[in-house]
């Protein structure tokens, strides 16, 4: 193994030795005069013993390991590390012809941080958040294609946005291996939606929410739903295969609004029970009437995307969830979520139980959420574990 070095400062391993996958770069003493961002490089502790190998990168993680045994990065571990999540997502049942959209592989959850592939039917959608996963993308989509066989038609990269902006990489999206006759339509749990990796946020879908789109399904019968934040309206056509009477989708997005009405339609053709506003969700929220709906989701985007906007963010999910209590009908309930990795589950349970405070209505907890099984959390990195969501009943 042939690698660039970097070398720690005395007894800055012992987070290594516990598998954390990040080194930070107050942990260095000395590295290659000549290393370049996103190369592979070889991790010695103080006393010149191999702890890692990972890919090296300019900012407060310096490297993002790979290994902690001593092997080359090449196409057999791509192949392997992919081989492993691909049979662990088999092994747990997410592989079928009712569900054939999942995620692939979750970065520090699948033991390869800063690499995202979701899975829609015969298309991967790659998305790098390292510069040494861009670097790699070309033997990465080999790898996949090498593992997931026939299956795969397509691979579409997508890391316009996701990759450091101080790297300059000029990175553009597009399709590393097919891109002709693709199929549009992706089918979880049974039910059929258009991914939109070309245009839409993330990937083209928020996989994440499968198992709580489910959960919703089960409280939906005869019941007025209100899908705030729709994107897509990916809760809102659970709720009505759930049995609801009316389903209302809002996204201050007139595309995510044109999308979700195609999602709908895809399952429930003709079906006058659902409309959608392409409004602001929190105005929309204020002038609705009390007791209009009796099941209101809150999935809103990341109101905190880095620590220093951690105290504003918990001010707007109050607020958020502050009026959907106020509004929501008596015997309601309230779907509410943060994807905000910095923000904690303490933090946002604190937050909802303030709101609740604020509305002067009696709130119990009938469920705790988070992201399913393949947006796996890496045991020795706890940080993975971003979405978090409450399921509330209002008296």
């Amino acid at each position: 193994m042939i690698y660039k070095k970097i070398k720690l400062k005395p007894k800055k391993e012992e987070s290594l030795k516990r598998f954390h996958p990040w080194i930070f770069s107050g942990a260095i003493q000395q590295k290659d005069a000549d290393l370049e961002e996103g190369e592979v490089v070889a991790v010695y502790t103080a006393g010149n013993d191999f702890i890692a190998v990972g890919h090296y990168q300019i900012g407060s993680i310096e490297v993002r390991v790979l290994s902690f045994e001593e092997e080359e990065i090449d196409v057999p571990f791509w192949e392997k590390r992919l081989r492993s999540a691909f049979d662990m997502r088999k092994a747990i049942g997410l592989v079928s012809d009712e569900n054939n959209s999942y995620r692939l592989v979750h970065g520090e959850g699948d033991n390869l941080p800063g690499l995202i592939i979701d899975i829609y039917g015969e298309t991967a959608v790659i998305q790098s958040h390292s510069v040494g996963m861009h670097q790699d993308r070309l033997t990465i989509a080999a790898a996949l294609r090498s593992v997931m066989s026939d299956t795969l038609k397509n691979i579409y990269y997508k890391s316009e946005t996701t990759l450091p902006f101080k790297a300059n990489l000029g990175a553009e999206n597009d399709y590393l291996y097919g891109g002709k006759d693709v199929s549009e339509i992706a089918i979880e749990n049974g039910l059929k939606f258009y991914p939109d990796w070309v245009k839409g946020q993330k990937t083209g879908f928020f996989v994440d929410q499968r198992d709580n789109r489910a959960l919703l399904e089960k409280y939906s019968d005869n019941r007025s739903v209100l899908n705030m934040f729709c994107y897509t309206g990916g809760f809102s056509f659970y709720a009505m295969r759930g049995g609801a009477k009316l389903v209302h989708s809002v996204d201050s997005s007139s595309k995510a609004i044109s999308l979700t009405n195609k999602n709908v339609e895809i399952n429930f053709p003709g079906d006058e029970r659902h409309e959608a506003f392409a409004e602001d969700a929190f105005k929309f929220l204020g002038n609705i009437e009390k007791g209009e709906y009796d099941l209101i989701i809150l999935d809103p985007p990341a109101f905190a995307k880095h620590r220093g906007a951690i105290r504003n963010a918990l001010q707007g999910y109050k607020r958020l969830n502050a009026t959907a209590f106020e509004k929501v009908a008596s015997g309601g309930i309230v779907f509410t979520f943060s994807c905000s990795q910095v923000i904690s589950k303490e933090a946002f349970r604190l937050a909802v139980f303030s709101a609740a405070a604020m509305s002067g209505r009696k709130v119990r907890i009938l469920h705790q959420l988070s992201q399913p099984a393949d947006h796996p959390v890496n045991i020795y990195h706890p940080e993975g574990e971003y979405l978090k969501g409450l399921v509330l009943y209002v008296e």
